[in-house]
């Protein structure tokens, strides 16, 4: 048995997750809500989310900062593509200039939330490092946890890998202070991180190579953005971020929607550019993926830095099928042979949908592959629960402020009509078209999870879309009561009148 701590007095919203989804609802909930009470819940030590747990070398935002950073929090580093440190640096700032620290609780992981009809509560239990329980609840529960497992990657099963006499390193756990130094390193992956990866190790290492299955399409991007540098100078700093901002959304929507409607024209245009960037060293069947441009993410490769390692001859990538990892390396299928002193297991994550978070509604479990997506947040028949889903083709908070912006906007209305429980009520889902966002995308940990994602329809509201332009004009301007959300008030609170 463990002792448990319960917190009396209910909070009208409580965030798990101090991440950037997080982040960004406490700080329009402090803007838009200032008479809701909040407090955030978080399983590690600090904020930040995932740019506190990844710590290996050069990890950076995979997209522009102009994006990725908040609508209302002007990005002022001279470099568009940022690493991780100066991430953090930038979400502590949100943190303390809008007095966000004292609502956050760190070390408590969020093992259950149970919803009961009739105080209208969600009761949220969490586990904190001593093992002590503690007992929160709270009228509206927002989940911020991000939507992939921070205790298992995935394992890909690679054959004999535990026969290997070197070092083993998956990305998501990378040893402090690990000396890679006149080392041969195989990365094995061909994602956001092994591109991440490649250029950082290259300094250090003797050689590195990138072993992949599967090619990927790359989009080679200046670190720092000319133009953006030059505004900040010239103009008020809230004026250029908003500027750059809006530029960099049309030309991601530009890009994506030009993949899907001329994938072949598109693939094209990404392969010339890294054959003119690596010259003699570009390799066809190395960068020629069986696949159209943006059915999965593209690799952003800032200044060129891995084609820089490859045409310098630290770097290298090998494409094949592994056939076995014995004491020394790795064995492909056609027989070729990778010695190594360390291999880097970049091999994806594990999806992992609300956090883990065992929740119920009156003792019932909630299945969300059973429940259709409401306004990119909501789920249809659970009352006064959000969960955050970021963007698969754009930056990731770009969604939390739409998002956030909708809920105060809700929540202020429900507190103008005096109303306590909201739920996106769905009687009969016969006439829904189900096609999810999802289903365009092939990464492997889409694919791997695809079952435990929630319904989504053809078209809005019952849908989680990936078209940001869209769903901001939506969420701006649909109304409230649109016939969908029903509303009422608790039997206590209403007697108390």
């Amino acid at each position: 048995m463990t002792a448990m701590d319960t917190i009396d007095q209910p909070l009208d919203v409580l965030i798990v997750g101090a991440g950037i989804s997080g982040i960004g609802m406490a700080a329009h909930l402090k803007a838009e809500c200032p008479q809701r009470s909040f407090a955030i819940l978080d399983r590690r030590a600090r904020p930040g989310g995932t740019w506190d747990l990844f710590r290996y070398p050069g990890i950076r935002s995979d997209s522009d900062m102009y994006t990725l950073g908040f609508a209302f929090e002007p990005w002022g580093d001279e470099t568009a593509i940022a690493a991780g440190d100066r991430i953090l640096d930038y979400l502590d700032r949100v943190i303390d200039t809008r007095g966000l620290r004292d609502h956050m609780r760190f070390g408590q992981t969020v093992l259950s939330a149970d919803w009961d009809s009739t105080s209208g509560l969600w009761t949220v239990e969490s586990e904190t490092a001593d093992g002590k329980r503690v007992s929160t609840s709270a009228h509206f529960l927002f989940l911020g946890s991000g939507y992939y497992d921070y205790d298992n990657p995935h394992d890909a099963g690679i054959p004999g890998l535990k026969s290997f006499g070197g070092e083993v390193i998956h990305p998501q756990f990378w040893p402090e202070n690990h000396d890679h130094s006149g080392k041969r390193v195989v990365v094995i992956g061909s994602g956001a991180t092994a591109v991440t990866l490649v250029p950082s190790l290259a300094g250090q290492a003797s050689h590195v190579t990138m072993l992949q299955r599967t090619p990927s399409y790359y989009l080679e991007r200046p670190a720092k953005d000319g133009l953006a540098n030059v505004l900040r100078r010239v103009l008020p700093s809230k004026w250029a971020y908003a500027l750059i901002r809006a530029r960099n959304i049309v030309m991601q929507d530009f890009l994506f929607k030009r993949a899907r409607q001329k994938p072949q024209e598109m693939g094209e245009y990404l392969k010339d550019q890294v054959r003119t960037s690596l010259g003699e060293a570009w390799d066809e069947a190395a960068f020629s993926p069986p696949y159209n441009p943006w059915e999965q993410r593209l690799c952003l490769v800032p200044d060129g830095d891995m084609f820089n390692a490859i045409k310098a001859g630290k770097a290298d990538i090998v494409t094949g099928q592994i056939k076995a990892v014995d004491k020394t390396g790795i064995v492909l299928e056609d027989g070729r042979r990778l010695d190594a002193d360390v291999i880097v297991t970049a091999t994806g994550l594990k999806l992992a949908v609300c956090g883990k978070i065992a929740l119920r509604m009156d003792g019932e479990a909630v299945n969300f592959a059973d429940h259709w997506y409401y306004r990119n947040c909501m789920f249809s028949n659970v009352p006064n629960f959000a969960a955050l889903f970021g963007y698969l083709n754009a930056g990731w908070t770009l969604r939390v402020d739409i998002v956030a912006e909708w809920l105060c906007r809700l929540f202020n209305q429900m507190d103008a009509w005096g109303v306590d429980v909201v739920v996106p009520e769905l009687k009969d889902d016969s006439a829904l078209v189900e096609h999810s966002a999802f289903d365009d995308f092939s990464s492997g940990y889409i694919a791997r999870g695809r079952h435990l994602i929630p319904r989504s329809a053809a078209e809005s509201p019952w849908q989680i879309s990936m078209d940001y332009r869209a769903d901001r004009q939506e969420l701006r301007h649909a109304p409230i009561d649109d016939g969908l959300l029903k509303f009422s008030r608790l039997p206590v609170a209403a007697a108390a009148e």
